[in-house]
């Protein structure tokens, strides 16, 4: 069923809402090549975050044809990287995680993380352990600073990744949660947290 102009027109708007404006032009071009593709947003599941002070919405869910491996490519690099943010709200978790693999190389671009960093609230193994490969020392100062200016956020995501755990791997894979991935991983950024904050007071323990 084709998606009438006035949703078409509320989805575009979304996805604007979901960028910071200094990157306007270039999602607006991603969001009218979506549109094109009866691009569709859950209506009511979203997450407000902020980045670099603004404010922005991050659809909780997005629903599309499953792209082709040459989907994009007359978009440039940014917008290709605007693009593959929004297919890690898709539906699909197996187009979550394809997408997810085209970001792991991406160091520079603060606005990946909220989209990154949403995963990891998620159940999916596969999921997790692409995004594992994302935070790392290229990319860890773009977390830290992401979960400062977002702190409940930070704690509610990791609340989640714990339930998610229990209830799907706590009795049949990892009966210890600091085994689990998802653990590790945020571990992993509270020890660089630590390490991070003695370097500011002008010490380093090791």
């Amino acid at each position: 069923m084709r998606l009438t102009s006035d949703i078409l027109q509320v989805n575009r708007q979304k996805l604007l809402n979901a960028f910071p404006v200094d990157l306007k032009q270039d999602v607006e071009i991603v969001a009218d090549f979506l549109i094109d593709k009866n691009f569709d947003i859950h209506p009511k599941v979203e997450q407000e975050i902020i980045l670099d002070g603004q404010k922005l919405i991050i659809p909780g869910r997005v629903y599309f044809d499953i792209p082709t491996d040459t989907a994009g490519n007359s978009l440039t690099i940014n917008q290709q990287t605007i693009l593959n943010c929004i297919y890690l709200r898709h539906h699909n978790g197996f187009v979550r995680q394809q997408q997810l693999e085209k970001l792991i190389y991406n160091v520079k671009d603060y606005y990946v993380i909220p989209f990154v960093f949403q995963l990891l609230g998620e159940y999916v193994m596969e999921i997790l352990e692409v995004a594992d490969k994302h935070i790392n020392d290229k990319t860890i100062n773009n977390y830290l600073k992401f979960f400062n200016e977002n702190p409940t956020y930070r704690q509610q995501t990791e609340s989640r990744m714990i339930s998610y755990w229990d209830v799907y791997y706590r009795r049949f894979k990892y009966n210890k949660l600091k085994e689990y991935i998802g653990r590790k991983i945020f571990d992993r950024i509270k020890k660089s947290e630590r390490t991070t904050a003695v370097c500011i007071n002008g010490e380093l323990f090791g």
